[in-house]
């Protein structure tokens, strides 16, 4: 049985990759376009302003599978820099200072780095 579902690892792979920047991309979105709808609004080129723009760019990047591997990188590093400066002063447990997402983010994307994009890529493995 092992074997059979291994046959679709990069196919696997692949959905792992495109839902994770759809759901990065949401965030990207929610934070400069005010849509899904957001009760903060970040002032231009403040520091999660320029989050906001991290996750647009690499959510697409990574949702269509195009540099993959640097686009996921960036969004790794921007997800624990997000982890140590907003969330982890707030309480030392992700599951009460609101970081689980972002440390969630962090690893599937370092995955991403040493994985690669899976299957279904514009730029292939």
């Amino acid at each position: 049985m092992t074997d059979r579902l291994s046959a679709y690892a990069p196919q696997a792979l692949s959905v792992l990759r495109i839902v994770a920047a759809l759901l990065f991309l949401a965030h990207g979105t929610q934070k400069l376009m005010g849509f899904p709808a957001a009760e903060f609004a970040p002032p231009m080129f403040s520091i999660f302003w320029f989050a906001g723009v991290i996750e647009i760019i690499t959510g697409i990047l990574i949702g269509i599978g195009l540099f993959t591997r640097p686009a996921a990188f960036v969004a790794s590093g921007t997800m624990a820099f997000a982890y140590w400066m907003a969330h982890a002063p707030a309480n030392f447990f992700p599951t009460n200072n609101g970081g689980d997402a972002a440390i969630l983010f962090c690893f599937v994307f370092l995955f991403l780095v040493f994985a690669g994009p899976g299957r279904w890529a514009v730029n292939g493995k």
